[in-house]
C-alpha cells in the first residue's frame, strides 16, 4: 500500500468524524463527543500533511514532463529547480508523516498531577524537590500552560517533603510523562562544613487526570477525612476543617487537598486526584506491558528507576534512560528541559514505529 493510499484511509475517517461530530446524538453523548473532537483534532494535522505530500508529489510529476517535453529551456530550467525543491522537501515530509500514522498514546492530551516527594537525602532532598518544582513551573509557564498547586508538605530547611500540583494545557501529559521516575542531585549541601558533595533523591510521579467517565469510584469505597489545613491560607488556616482527606477502601490510596478555603472544593479537588490515581496505577500495568513487548527504557511503569541526574560540581545533567549528558545544569533547573524531553520524544516514536513496521 502507497503512502497516498494510507493517507486516502485516514481521510474517509476524517470525513466521517467531521459529519458525524455535528450530529445531535453525538453532541449529547459526552464521552462519545469528546473522544471524536480529539480523534478530529489529530487528523487534520495529518490532513495538512496529507495536502502537502499531494502538492508535492503533483510538483514532480509535472516537472518531470516539462523536462520530458524538452521545448522551452528556459520552461526546462524552471522546472529542474521545482523537481529538485520537490524531492528535497518529501523525504522529510515522508518521515513525519509515518509517525503521525503512527497509533497515538490516547493519554497524551490528557492533563496531569505532578507529585515530587523528597526521597534519600534528608533536608536536602526536601530543598531538591523545591529545586524540581520551580524547574517544572518556570517550563510550564514557557509552554502556556496553567498549575496550580493541590496539595504540599515544606521541608524543615525549605523546599517540600512533597508537593502537588495540577497542569493543565495541551498535549501535556504527552509531553511530561517522560519525567516520572527517580531524579537524583549531586552537590555540597548548605549544611555541610567539610566540602563533600552529597547525593540525593526525589521521586516524581505524572499522573494523567482522569475524566469522570474514565473511572467510575463508588462513594462506598471513600472514607472522607476532614482537618485543619496547614501552611498559608489567612486567618481561617487551623480554626476550619476544610482539608479534605480520601482513602480508596480496596487499594489502600490516598488523596489530600488543603489548597482552598472551602471544604467542597478542596474534596472535589482531591476526589480528581484519587481518581486519577487509580487510573495511572492501571495505566502503569499497561505501559509495562508495552515497554516489555519492545524493550523500551524510555516509556516504562517502573516508578523506581533512577532516570536523571543533576551534578553541580561538573554543571551537567545526564538523562540514563538515553544516554543524553548537556552541561547546562542553571539553564535546565530554570525550566529549559525542552532539549531533553525531545530526546526522550524522538527515542519513544522511533520505537513506536518500528513496533508499527507491519503498517508500512
Amino acid at each position: 500500500m502507497t503512502m497516498i493510499d494510507k493517507l486516502n484511509i485516514v481521510k474517509q475517517r476524517f470525513d466521517e468524524i467531521s459529519d458525524l461530530i455535528i450530529q445531535p446524538n453525538v453532541i449529547s453523548d459526552q464521552k462519545r463527543y469528546v473522544q471524536l473532537t480529539k480523534e478530529y483534532k489529530d487528523l487534520r494535522s495529518l490532513m495538512e500533511k496529507r495536502e502537502r505530500f499531494i502538492e508535492l508529489t503533483n510538483n514532480i510529476e509535472e516537472a518531470a514532463a516539462i523536462i520530458s517535453d524538452g521545448n522551452d529551456a528556459e520552461m526546462i530550467e524552471m522546472a529542474k529547480m521545482q523537481l529538485e525543491e520537490a524531492k528535497n522537501a518529501l523525504p522529510k515530509l515522508e518521515e513525519e508523516i509515518k509517525f503521525m500514522l503512527v497509533p497515538k498514546d490516547p493519554e497524551d492530551s490528557k492533563d496531569v498531577v505532578v507529585e515530587i516527594r523528597a526521597g534519600t537525602g534528608g533536608d536536602e532532598a526536601s530543598i531538591f524537590a523545591g529545586d524540581l518544582f520551580r524547574m517544572y513551573t518556570k517550563y510550564c509557564e514557557s509552554k502556556g500552560w496553567k498549575t496550580n498547586v493541590i496539595d504540599l508538605n515544606e521541608g524543615t530547611s525549605g523546599g517540600f517533603k512533597e508537593i502537588q500540583f495540577e497542569v493543565t494545557g495541551e498535549d501535556v501529559y504527552g509531553t511530561l510523562k517522560f519525567e516520572a521516575g527517580v531524579h537524583r542531585v549531586q552537590r555540597v549541601p548548605q549544611t555541610e562544613t567539610q566540602g563533600r558533595v552529597h547525593t540525593s533523591a526525589a521521586t516524581v510521579m505524572v499522573l494523567p487526570e482522569a475524566d469522570d467517565f474514565d473511572v467510575e469510584i463508588d462513594p462506598k469505597d471513600v472514607r472522607v477525612d476532614f482537618f485543619c489545613s496547614s501552611g498559608p491560607g489567612g486567618q481561617s488556616v487551623n480554626t476550619t476543617y476544610s482539608a479534605v482527606r480520601l482513602t480508596h477502601l480496596p487499594t489502600g490510596l490516598v488523596a489530600t487537598c488543603q489548597d482552598q478555603k472551602s471544604q467542597h472544593k478542596n474534596k472535589e479537588k482531591a476526589f480528581r486526584v484519587l481518581r486519577s490515581r487509580l487510573y495511572d496505577m492501571e495505566l502503569a500495568k499497561k505501559q509495562e506491558e508495552d515497554a516489555a513487548k519492545r524493550n523500551s527504557q524510555v516509556s516504562s511503569g517502573d516508578r523506581s528507576a533512577k532516570i536523571r541526574t543533576y551534578n553541580y560540581p561538573q554543571g551537567r545533567v545526564t538523562d540514563h534512560r538515553i544516554g543524553l549528558t548537556l552541561y547546562d545544569l542553571q539553564n535546565i533547573l530554570d525550566g529549559d528541559i525542552q532539549r531533553i524531553i525531545d530526546g526522550l520524544s524522538l527515542v519513544d516514536n522511533t520505537e513506536r514505529l518500528k513496533a508499527a513496521s507491519e503498517i508500512f
